[in-house]
């Protein structure tokens, strides 16, 4: 959470309070419950906050590539929330969808070099960068060589659908699929 989302539910929380204090609108309530009452409120997740954020941030700032990606952002978010049966997506939700959008930018920028449209590559590269904004970093090789290490202890040496399994689900926020398949093919054949 934010520090605005937290000062937020804090005021909210306060309001709450305030206003069941002396009056026969409102039950009594105490200060922990209003708290917890104002905290699952909160409409939605920090990252589709700093989103919506950053669009009014694009649009004052007349950067197209930014708030057409924002938007196509945002509209994957109410795709995944329908999808999700949700009216908020929680961050780890949020994060899903970006990598997926990450994931569709950099497979476009392979093809669109590929075939010499360099200056499509270039848009998307573009819009990745904005999409990465809301990412966390993920680990380098060195790193993920050693979680494939740990892995293949754990899950056995033979096997490359167990060891992916396994460090996927370790490390799944943390750590880049393709990567990480290709140090296990590595691992595994030496």
């Amino acid at each position: 959470m934010t520090i605005f989302m937290k000062h937020l539910t804090t005021a909210l929380a306060l309001v709450l309070f305030t206003c069941s204090i002396g009056t026969n609108a409102f039950s009594t309530i105490s200060l922990q419950k209003a708290k917890q009452l104002a905290s699952t409120t909160t409409a939605l997740s920090a990252i589709v906050d700093e989103v919506t954020a950053e669009m009014k941030v694009a649009m004052k700032a007349k950067d197209k590539v930014a708030l057409n990606t924002v938007r196509l952002i945002r509209a994957a978010f109410a795709n995944a929330a329908i999808e999700e049966k949700t009216d908020v997506l929680s961050d780890e939700q949020a994060q899903a969808v970006l990598r997926k959008l990450a994931k569709m930018r950099k497979e476009s920028i392979d093809m669109f070099t590929k075939n010499g449209a360099e200056d499509r590559a270039e848009a998307e590269r573009g819009e990745l960068a904005v999409i990465e904004r809301w990412l966390p970093t993920l680990a380098d090789e060195d790193q993920t060589r050693i979680w494939v290490k740990e892995a293949i202890e754990e899950a056995g040496a033979d096997n490359m659908g167990k060891v992916m399994g396994a460090l996927m689900k370790a490390h799944r926020a943390d750590i880049d699929g393709n990567l990480a398949q290709k140090i296990v093919k590595e691992e595994l054949a030496s």
